[in-house]
């Protein structure tokens, strides 16, 4: 028999956050359904091979109501929850990896600086398929992080599926997670270098900190700024509006659309800008996405910085968590965000202005061309019998290729801005 309690109070609940006209209208097939998954619910219980506790199953059928809506939107039980929040702080435990699910399996977003995947050798687009031997498929996204999650020390290995590559096991042991969301440092004396892993409560005050303490570094002569944004998964809308406010004097950073217009919201610059003006170069790539992506439209639509790189990820939604008394939260999108041009980059990510892919320079050797030094008889250098440098080491020197390429292009593009301006000021 149905359980009538389950429905009765499903049914109270729905109507509760209805309207009264509309809830007159749905109830009867509104209760119909709910009948349907009393149904159901009470022949699981009931005629299951194995005992299933109510929770389990309550639990369930939320998740895959919530699942079945986006890939974003998820339930967080009580302990997934208190992780999130501990997360958003800047320290959390696992592998390191932000992922969502695309087709049943897990996708690397990006893998965080310095964590186990990192140093693992995992990938934006990876794809996970098997958990210690386990098939991902038929786990939602909030199960599957779950098993990543576990006793620090503890190995996880994963099977992975890259492009162009035959699926390879990896294994992963679980650390506890430290993200220090900036990093910053001096580039050739006259470059800033601020690399930004996440957005989380210590970005803003991150970045201006580094900001400070590099143009001091620079004595005045600082050319312009780079700010790496590749393989940032995102993290706090809030702190990814205030880094854009840092850079802009005004005009609008991101709007918000939801399903109510009278919920969407606008988020406006205030006056000054930390670097006074100075040219800014955004880095990005397929691994940035969510807040990193809301930077990037900003200062790339206010033609404040020039985005160099490949296309981002394109998550150009907004996901609210919203507690459940006693019982968790759930994070559900609740939103769409557009760049200050009305730009959604939904699907779509951020296009660079500069397409630069990541690449490796190496010397070109042309074998069998000869210099004047190898043709016989040839008249010598009267300078021989000086002393030589070290050609050798030189040539170790200027012909090592940079270790970041789309770096090197970043810093040579700034470099050009500033000899141009300095040129056209004269």
């Amino acid at each position: 028999m149905t359980n009538p309690t389950i429905k009765a109070f499903a049914l109270a609940a729905i109507m509760a956050l209805s309207s009264p006209a509309v809830a007159q209208e749905n109830s009867s097939e509104t209760y119909r359904q709910l009948s349907l998954f009393g149904d159901v619910f009470e022949r699981v219980r009931s005629e299951y091979v194995e005992d299933v506790s109510d929770e389990q199953l309550i639990e369930a059928a939320v998740n895959g109501m919530l699942s079945a809506l986006d890939p974003h939107s998820s339930y967080l039980s009580p302990k997934n929850f208190r992780e999130m929040q501990t997360q958003t702080r800047g320290e959390f435990g696992g592998l390191g990896i932000e992922v969502t699910m695309e087709n049943g399996v897990v996708k690397v977003v990006s893998p965080i600086d310095d964590t186990p995947a990192f140093r693992a050798g995992l990938k934006s687009g990876d794809l996970i398929t098997h958990l210690d031997g386990e098939p991902v498929q038929g786990l939602t996204l909030s199960e599957a992080v779950e098993k990543m999650r576990g006793k620090v020390g503890s190995d996880l290995k994963l099977t992975v599926r890259r492009e162009n590559l035959d699926p390879f096991n990896v294994t992963v042991t679980r650390d506890i997670i430290k993200i220090r969301s900036v990093r910053s440092r001096m580039e050739g004396g006259d470059i800033a270098y601020v690399r930004i892993t996440s957005f989380s409560e210590q970005t803003t005050s991150g970045v201006e900190q580094s900001i400070k303490s590099l143009r001091k570094k620079a004595k005045g002569k600082l050319a312009g700024v780079v700010i790496d944004l590749r393989n940032n998964p995102g993290g706090l809308l809030d702190q990814s509006v205030k880094v854009s406010d840092a850079f802009l004097d005004q005009g609008e950073i991101v709007s918000t659309r939801s399903r109510r217009p009278d919920e969407s919201r606008r988020f406006n610059a205030k006056a000054g800008d930390i670097t006074d003006g100075l040219p800014i170069v955004v880095m990005v790539n397929g691994g940035s996405a969510s807040a990193s992506e809301i930077v990037a439209g900003a200062l790339q639509d206010h033609r404040r910085a020039i985005v160099l790189g490949t296309r981002t990820f394109g998550k150009g939604s907004v996901q609210t968590i919203i507690p459940l008394s006693g019982n968790g939260a759930i994070r559900l999108t609740t939103a769409r965000y557009y760049t200050p041009s009305g730009r959604s980059i939904q699907a779509k990510g951020i296009e660079p202005d500069i397409l630069v892919e990541q690449a490796k320079v190496e010397k070109i050797t042309r074998p069998g061309v000869k210099r004047e030094e190898d043709l016989r008889g040839r008249l010598e250098n009267p300078s021989d019998n000086q002393i030589k440098p070290d050609t050798e080491q030189l040539v170790k020197e200027t012909d090592k290729p940079p270790e970041d390429y789309q770096l090197s292009r970043a810093l040579d593009l700034l470099r050009g801005i500033a000899l141009y301006g300095s040129r056209s000021s004269k």
